[in-house]
């Protein structure tokens, strides 16, 4: 029986196990990624607007 490593799928074809750092960056830029597309589609339809206004001490 062999005792070679084998990388999990996507591990980016290098032959090594990614790293936590490496793993945080690739999240963090997909998240990135995802927020920046869900502000353009708020902003091209209007979004949500700032505080609703019985935060802002009216009455209901």
């Amino acid at each position: 029986m062999s005792e070679e490593f084998d990388p999990p799928m996507g591990g980016g074809g290098t032959g090594r196990p990614k790293g936590l750092l490496e793993q945080m960056e690739e999240l963090m830029a997909a998240l990135n990624a995802d927020l920046s597309a869900l502000d353009a589609g708020l902003q091209s339809t209007g979004g949500v607007r700032g505080t609703p206004p019985a935060a802002e001490g009216g009455t209901v």
